[in-house]
């Protein structure tokens, strides 16, 4: 099924469900519960005993699934005509390249990026080889750097939207579901070192704003 399944109706299906009575499933509660708390950082941190990898991989699709949601409600305003490049501000210009359909980088608008990006993610996502989702299956050695290159494909999705939608946001009251959204992310990859210093630059003054207040 394409992703985006015809721009206009707005409901997007992400597909991965952790099924529920799984050991991940328990993680992804207790990720909730401690969000509940309100204190971010305690909430990113290894719970004791826990396999780091199976608790990135939750997490993981966790973001796939709040970011496509955060998407789905300003597909309206990121059309090929508001944004025919994907951008995040004038300085930031991303071209895509999967390294298997899409060897060389190309050029294209913000919503075909969006759409081959997610639709990329999904794939990993769904790859059980990648993704394991049985109990005691081991996770692949190359695992870490997969989950590395998911979260800094989505890390553009949200730079896209601060940059270039931010007003959209505002108008449909979102703002604070995005931001909190965000920082959790930002807590994430952070407390792993799972994003590069420098593919964060884009977003560099709004990451210490939303980071420093909580130290």
């Amino acid at each position: 099924p394409k992703f985006l399944g015809g721009r206009g109706n707005k409901t997007f299906k992400p597909k991965k469900n952790i099924p529920e009575g799984s050991h991940q499933y328990e993680l992804l509660k207790h990720a909730e519960a401690t969000l509940g708390s309100g204190n971010l950082r305690m909430a990113v941190m290894l719970p004791e005993g826990e396999d780091l990898n199976e608790w990135v991989a939750v997490n993981t699709v966790d973001f796939f699934n709040q970011i496509n949601m955060l998407y789905g409600t300003i597909t309206d305003f990121c059309t090929e005509e508001s944004c025919p490049v994907m951008s995040a501000g004038p300085k930031y210009e991303y071209h895509w390249a999967d390294g298997t359909n899409i060897k060389k980088p190309i050029k294209c608008s913000a919503p075909k990026y969006i759409d081959y990006l997610m639709t990329w993610v999904q794939d990993q996502l769904d790859d059980e080889t990648l993704f394991p989702s049985k109990i005691g299956v081991p996770f692949k050695r190359n695992f870490m750097s997969v989950a590395k290159t998911i979260l800094k494909r989505l890390f553009r999705v949200y730079a896209h939207i601060y940059h270039q939608h931010f007003d959209s946001v505002m108008q449909l009251q979102e703002e604070a579901h995005l931001n909190t959204s965000f920082k959790h992310f930002i807590f994430f990859v952070q407390e792993f070192n799972l994003i590069d210093r420098k593919e964060l630059v884009p977003l560099q003054e709004l990451i210490e704003k939303l980071t420093t207040k909580d130290r």
